[in-house]
C-alpha cells in the first residue's frame, strides 16, 4: 500500500463524524497513512420525514454506498444497525470493532428514572422497536406513559426535554457516549426491559470488495466476538424479513466465567408498537466459530419466532 491518504466515507451528523474521526485515527494506527474525512450527505440525512415512512432500511448508507462504488472513497463507516442486512457483492464489511455499549438510555427532566417519570409521561423516540417495548413494558408494570414519534441529532432530541415539550427521550448510549455527552443519560435501561436493535452499539467499516489490500489492512480493527454477535442479530433480522426500522430487538450477549467465553446467547423481540402483543425468545449455545454458525443462530430463532406470530406484529413486512 501506498503512503498517499486514505479517504473515509462518512455521514456530516455530529454523531457520524465522532466515530469517523476515532476509526480514522484507528486506521492510521494500523496502516501508517493519514487518513482524510470526506462528508457525503444522505437521504436520511436531508428527509424530515419519520424513518419508517421513508423505508428506514438504506436511508443512511446508499450515498456512502454510491461514493465507495465510483472509487470516490477508499473505504466507509457505518452504524451497522443501519445497514440493510442484504450486503452488496461488490462491497465488504472488512471490520467490525470491538462494540460500545449497546443498550437504550433515558434522558428525562429533573434527573428522572424511566420507573420515577410521572403519570402520562411523554417519552420522545423515532424507533417503533423502542415504543414497542417501553409501551409494554409500562403496561406490565402499571406505568402510564405516551410515547411519541421524534426526529432529529442528538441535541434536537435533548432539546425536547430541555425545553419542556417531553419528559424524557431515549437514545443510543454508544453514540451518547462517542460525542462525550453520556453524563447527560439520567437512566441506562436494562436490556430484559428494552432489548436494542440488532447491532446496536456496532460500526462497520465497509470498502469494495476487489482492494484486496486494504480489507487486510482494515481487518487489523475487526473483532472476532463482536461480529459473531451481530451477525446473529442480523441474520435474525433478515430471517424475520424485518427493515432496521421495524419493531425488532435483538441481542446475543457472550456467556462465561472470567476471561473464558463458553457461550453465546441471543433474546430477541417483535412487538405491536402500542406493546399489547410481544413475542420473545432466547437461545444459548455454543460461541459460533464460523460465519454460517452465527447465520444459524439467527435465523433458527427467527423461525420460532414467526412460529408464534412475529410475523403478524410487525406491520408491513420490509423485503
Amino acid at each position: 500500500m501506498s503512503d498517499k491518504a486514505l479517504r473515509l466515507g462518512t455521514r456530516r451528523s455530529k454523531l457520524a463524524m465522532a466515530q469517523s474521526g476515532q476509526v480514522a485515527e484507528a486506521v492510521r494506527r494500523v496502516t501508517g497513512r493519514p487518513v482524510e474525512l470526506v462528508e457525503i450527505t444522505t437521504y436520511g440525512d436531508t428527509s424530515r420525514e419519520h424513518l419508517a415512512q421513508i423505508g428506514g432500511t438504506g436511508v443512511f448508507v446508499t450515498a456512502l454506498r454510491d461514493a465507495l462504488l465510483r472509487g470516490e472513497v477508499d473505504f466507509a463507516v457505518h452504524s451497522l444497525k443501519d445497514l440493510p442486512t442484504a450486503q452488496p457483492g461488490e462491497l465488504v464489511l472488512a471490520a467490525l470493532p470491538v462494540r460500545e455499549d449497546p443498550r437504550d438510555v433515558l434522558v428525562a427532566r429533573d434527573a428522572l428514572k424511566f420507573t420515577d417519570l410521572p403519570r402520562g409521561a411523554r417519552i420522545g423516540t423515532g424507533s417503533p422497536r423502542r415504543m414497542a417495548q417501553l409501551n409494554a413494558y409500562a403496561r406490565a408494570h402499571g406505568l402510564d406513559i405516551e410515547t411519541v414519534p421524534i426526529r432529529g441529532n442528538v441535541d434536537t432530541r435533548i432539546r425536547y426535554v430541555r425545553d419542556g415539550e417531553l419528559d424524557a427521550v431515549v437514545l443510543a448510549a454508544a453514540g451518547l457516549n462517542r460525542i462525550g455527552r453520556i453524563e447527560e443519560v439520567t437512566d441506562f435501561l436494562s436490556v430484559d426491559t428494552v432489548l436494542p436493535a440488532p447491532g446496536q452499539g456496532a460500526l462497520a467499516i465497509e470498502c469494495a470488495a476487489q482492494r484486496a489490500d486494504l480489507i487486510a489492512a482494515l481487518g487489523e480493527l475487526d473483532d472476532p466476538f463482536t461480529r459473531a454477535a451481530v451477525t446473529a442479530e442480523r441474520s435474525l433480522l433478515a430471517a424475520l424479513e424485518a427493515g432496521c426500522s421495524a419493531p425488532v430487538g435483538a441481542l446475543a450477549d457472550l456467556l462465561g466465567d472470567g476471561q473464558i467465553v463458553k457461550e453465546m446467547r441471543l433474546r430477541a423481540v417483535v412487538g405491536t408498537t402500542d406493546g399489547t402483543r410481544m413475542v420473545q425468545l432466547s437461545t444459548t449455545g455454543p460461541v459460533p466459530q464460523t460465519h454460517e454458525g452465527a447465520l444459524a443462530l439467527g435465523s433458527e430463532l427467527a423461525a420460532e419466532m414467526l412460529d408464534q406470530g412475529a410475523a403478524g406484529l410487525m406491520g408491513e413486512r420490509a423485503h
